[in-house]
């Protein structure tokens, strides 16, 4: 029982230390957010190129997304969260690197490849969710994991005969929904400061 209250006491540190960094950098949050908003659309439009093209473009946006999210933890490395915020820019700069210098290939590891980086990330945005629990806005990130999870399922059941232009469409609205729950959370955490 002891143990117990233990960790509920450094729960709430860490969602009190995760609230407090909210509101001290809402604005590379909410940068972040617009930033995958905006990579998340350009994915949508373009779902139906099942070339090397489009191995191309979804390796440079999982790339400079990967990047991006990496500067953001290296800004602030002692984040609540840090490892896990670092693990899934990693896996976006290994998967994305990987289809940037081998787009030959092919659309099958591709489609396998990012089913893997989708369910990866949404057990991590699930934890981080839950991490963030009683602050507002929670739920956002929860939606993200939870959406994550299920475009991973979705291009399983699907593989290999969508695996051309489902993988621009899935990767946009994962994209998507991150990007808006950043942006969501960064905006509330503006008006707290």
């Amino acid at each position: 029982m002891y143990e117990h209250f233990n960790l509920d006491i450094d729960m709430r540190q860490m969602q009190q230390n995760m609230q407090n960094y909210l509101q001290q950098h809402w604005k590379l949050f909410a940068v972040e957010g617009v930033f995958f908003i905006i990579l998340g659309t350009a994915a949508i439009i373009v779902p139906h190129l099942f070339t090397v093209g489009i191995t191309l473009f979804l390796g440079w946006l999982l790339l400079i997304g990967g990047i991006i999210q990496l500067v953001r933890v290296v800004t602030i490395m002692d984040m609540p969260g840090f490892s896990l915020w670092l693990f899934t820019g990693l896996l976006q700069v290994v998967i994305g690197y990987f289809l940037v210098s081998e787009p030959s290939e092919g659309i099958m590891t591709l489609t396998m490849l990012l089913t893997v980086l989708f369910a990866i990330e949404g057990i991590v945005k699930t934890y981080l969710a839950f991490m963030m629990r009683p602050l507002a806005r929670w739920s956002r990130m929860l939606l993200s994991g939870i959406t994550s999870l299920l475009l991973a399922i979705v291009i399983c059941a699907s593989w290999p005969g969508s695996a051309a232009w489902i993988l621009g469409l899935l990767l946009g609205i994962n994209m998507i929904f991150l990007g808006g729950s950043l942006l969501n959370i960064s905006l509330h955490h503006k008006n707290t400061t």
